[in-house]
């Protein structure tokens, strides 16, 4: 690399060496991201070692079947793995399928340890067709383990007559075949987002060598980003899941691209007014760090909102998020100008910006959406706002919440098991409701349970420690909605009896508690969301009237990718429903990365308004100085965040979507029309109430004839 940069330096159209700086500073930087790197990369492939996708890890704190869940674990033989282990035949069970089953099932059950010790009872189908027997398994310390025992209670039920169909559901077997998903997801989103990105910015440079660059160093971010995760999971038992890591890596690879197309683009500038590449960096970053710092700074202060949400899953994800956005930006803003500085300016070839060359003049396609603008700005505003209006309404077309067996696109053995037992059993309740409570109240509890309404049978379960546990079966089938009446009543029931703190838990309650927490929590996250990204922006910007502009905007955009959605989850995707936390996480991104596009906008239309030009002129030219590398960074975002819809979790195709969407949105329309149309009939008001909304500093605002600009050039 050092011999590079000398030639480079040595070719006679290149003026004098650089300065002692610009050798010292490059190399100690890279120096420093080589020691991280050897520090890092043994700690970032432990954290798959430490993530936990239990349901504890994703429910709400506070939540009666999050406290459920955990006394379970402390009951005799530890948290319980519930299956129901199936046995069909489309024409009907036979007696020699009976005998079969009932003999298969029996030798499970004495090679496991099962609550209560009994063999699993059978229950066969009103119309003949299948059987089930539910059985728990007992004495398995943790997820890994309850995964392996259901995979072996699957090889031991692999022989069995032709024809006769055998498959194992139940909360258990849900539980192993997501893990095994999670674990299936780490290396192809990160080799997928990684290729799309260096797809992206070959396209976007065209060049051979400097779309290599940016990958790297993100690769870099992203190996410290983990290891720095691992470490306070073990310093501070942060709870780091499989949807966390994942969206971590969406992200680093998403803003961290953003950042160096940014910054690749204003060196690229600088190195045409100054001779030697290290003073052209120093000049970019100067006048782009600042929008980077604040764009990286809404990102993380964005996620880090999320530590006031109640749900387990939600408040993991801020720090984990924020940890990648600002990983993403040390190594963008040190190793990256590092590295173009020693490669010099051939890094670009074979469009190299040659020192007091002025780039190749063209129409740019953004000065000619800037002069649209321009030319009826209020037309246009009302035009889009109508527009992003009518996509919102797409939201009143979305299907209902999702299930706990709808939320793979790919259907695994434990769902199409699920889907039988709905058949066969149609409004049976096939998984118990878990009631804990005091040892000393258990049969007033038992009793209450049997009497109320919608509850088929209730019987005894374990205990121990000074609590009880009741399985209760209701008359409906799961998560429908008379189960979740039975649940409902259940808990409005047991709560008036004095001192046995009943508690109602299971997977059904879970969703339940889920779906109330997640209507909790957008009321608290999303108006914190709101005033951190508004300070940080009126710090930018100087003025309270640009960052409302920019808030409002996004705000517009969420709106309209939610009604997008919409129109196309269940209609085009066949989803069967919408993930409970998506409205609050989709809110969380695309406010915090959205205003990254309005960030860029505003502050090069601020230096332009620093130098004199009127607003009008000003918004026109950060339109067309900006556009391409908004548009470009827009691309490669959404792409990355297309990644998701890649993987075989709804809820992380359905984030995908969404987001992905309304950063196109963001991009194409907002940024490039409304913001601009916005600033134009604003004026100098967009700045209120600054120094630039005075008269004095942008006196030629008052000109009626609209801005026209000459063509734009592009190296």
């Amino acid at each position: 690399m050092q011999t590079t940069s000398l030639r480079i330096q040595s070719d006679p159209r290149q003026p004098g060496p650089p300065n002692a700086s610009g050798r010292r500073l490059p190399w100690a930087a890279i120096t420093a991201w080589i020691l991280v790197l050897l520090v890092a990369v043994p700690f970032a492939g432990k954290l798959n070692d430490v993530k936990r996708d239990t349901a504890v890890d994703y429910l709400p704190a506070g939540a009666d079947s999050t406290q459920v869940a955990r006394l379970q674990e402390k009951l005799p033989g530890g948290d319980t793995t519930d299956l129901v282990l199936v046995y069909h035949r489309d024409g009907g069970l036979t007696a020699a399928d009976r005998r079969a089953a009932d003999g298969r099932v029996a030798e499970v059950a004495g090679r496991h340890e099962l609550v209560g010790g009994r063999a699993p009872r059978a229950v066969p189908s009103k119309d003949g067709t299948t059987v089930m027997y539910p059985m728990a398994l007992t004495g398995l310390k943790d997820e890994k383990v309850r995964a392996e025992a259901v995979k072996d209670v699957r090889a031991e039920l692999s022989t069995h007559p032709a024809g006769l169909s055998v498959q194992v559901a139940g909360p258990g077997a849900l539980a192993a075949d997501s893990q095994e998903v999670f674990a299936s997801t780490d290396g192809t989103l990160m080799f997928a987002t990684a290729g799309m990105v260096a797809v992206l910015l070959i396209l976007t440079y065209r060049s051979p060598f400097l779309w290599l660059v940016p990958l790297v160093v993100v690769g870099v971010a992203a190996m410290a980003a983990m290891a720095i995760v691992y470490g306070l999971v073990q310093g501070f038992d942060l709870v780091v899941t499989s949807m966390s890591s994942s969206i971590m890596t969406v992200l680093i690879f998403g803003a961290g691209t953003d950042y160096a197309l940014l910054i690749v683009s204003r060196y690229r500038e600088e190195l045409r007014r100054h001779r030697a590449p290290y003073d052209a960096m120093r000049q970019a970053l100067r006048g782009c760090g600042p929008a980077v710092l604040a764009s990286s700074g809404t990102v993380a202060a964005g996620l880090l909102c999320l530590l006031a949400a109640d749900l387990n899953s939600s408040r993991g994800l801020g720090p984990v998020g924020a940890v990648g956005v600002v990983c993403a930006l040390a190594a963008m803003m040190t190793l990256l100008p590092a590295v173009l500085v020693l490669l010099g300016r051939r890094v670009f070839w074979p469009l190299v910006p040659a020192y007091g060359s002025e780039p190749r003049a063209r129409r740019s396609v953004f000065a000619a959406m800037g002069g649209a603008a321009g030319r009826r700005p209020g037309l246009v505003l009302l035009g889009g706002t109508a527009l992003l209006g009518a996509l919102a309404l797409g939201a009143l077309n979305m299907p209902g919440d999702l299930k706990q067996q709808d939320t793979f696109t790919d259907k695994p053995e434990s769902v199409t098991a699920a889907q039988t037992l709905t058949r066969a059993y149609p409004g049976a309740g096939t998984q118990p409701i878990s009631v804990l409570t005091r040892s000393s109240h258990a049969a007033k509890v038992l009793d209450r349970a049997r009497g109320t309404d919608g509850v088929e049978r209730a019987v005894r379960g374990r205990s121990g420690g000074g609590w009880a546990e009741i399985d209760v079966f209701a008359e409906d089938a799961p998560q429908s909605a008379g189960e979740l009446a039975t649940i409902h009543s259940l808990r409005s029931g047991l709560e008036r009896i004095d001192g046995a703190d009943a508690l109602v838990g299971g997977p059904s309650a879970q969703q339940l508690d889920l779906k109330d927490t997640n209507a909790h929590d957008r009321k608290i996250v999303i108006p914190f969301v709101l005033v951190a990204v508004l300070l940080i922006l009126a710090a930018l910007l100087r003025s309270l009237v640009a960052p409302l502009v920019l808030v409002a905007a996004v705000i517009a955009v969420w709106g309209a990718a939610m009604g997008l959605g919409g129109l196309v989850f269940e209609p085009v995707f066949d989803f069967a429903g919408v993930d409970p936390g998506l409205p609050l996480l989709s809110f969380v991104f695309l406010v915090a990365l959205g205003v990254d596009y309005g960030i860029f906008l505003m502050h090069r239309m601020r230096e332009e308004s620093l130098r004199g030009a009127p607003v009008a002129e000003a918004a026109l030219t950060a339109l067309r100085t900006t556009g391409g590398v908004i548009a470009a960074a827009g691309l490669v975002l959404a792409a990355t965040f297309a990644v998701l819809a890649s993987l075989p979790m709804v809820m992380l195709v359905e984030l995908g979507f969404v987001v992905a969407v309304g950063v196109l949105l963001d991009t194409f329309l907002v940024r490039t029309y409304l913001v601009t149309s916005a600033s134009l009939l604003l004026k100098r008001r967009v700045w209120w109430p600054g120094p630039l909304s005075r008269p004095a500093a942008a006196d030629a605002d008052a000109r009626p004839e609209p801005v026209t600009l000459a063509p734009a050039g592009k190296s």
